[in-house]
């Protein structure tokens, strides 16, 4: 899907990495920003109810060690990453989350605002499955309370991931 970036937000929120990204490339998005609260328990959580979208189409990024190379994994905030198909999905053995300041700093972005769009490093990375049941789908847009909303296969196309069935409900 190619076009016009469509934004929804506040003023001064400001471009990040992922939003550069997404309108280098064309693709249509919506912006969407909202309060973050820092005691928030789940970052995925918080935005899926401060954004009124099921949590199942609200995707959060994690950062896993799959045989010694960063992965990223893209999984509903709904569910819980299958480190183990996560593994598969890359032809790896092992997967184990990786260190929290290993994934900032390889990123670029900061626990809680990791974004799949427009890390530091390309890393491999796994969209699950799930996502393309949907005609949009949300991902952090690189900092906490800003959530980019996009078609699953720009999100696959833009991170140059394989999809895969790799969260748990």
């Amino acid at each position: 899907m190619t076009g016009v970036a469509r934004k929804k937000q506040k003023s001064g929120s400001g471009g990040t990495p992922a939003t550069v990204a997404a309108t280098r490339a064309g693709v249509a998005f919506t912006l969407h920003s909202y309060e973050h609260d820092p005691a928030a328990a789940s970052y995925g959580e918080e935005a899926a109810e401060a954004l009124g979208v099921a949590p199942e189409r609200v995707f959060k990024t994690l950062v896993a060690d799959v045989d010694g190379a960063l992965t990223v994994a893209v999984v509903p905030v709904s569910g819980s990453l299958d480190l183990k198909a996560l593994a598969a999905a890359v032809g790896g053995k092992r997967a184990a989350m990786a260190d929290p300041a290993v994934a900032e700093r390889t990123t670029g972005y900061v626990r809680g605002g990791i974004s799949p769009l427009g890390q530091r490093k390309a890393l491999p990375t796994v969209v699950d499955s799930s996502a393309e049941r949907y005609g949009t789908v949300c991902v952090s847009a690189g900092r906490r309370g800003l959530e980019i909303e996009l078609a699953p296969a720009d999100l696959v196309a833009l991170t140059g991931a394989v999809t895969a069935p790799i969260a748990r409900p």
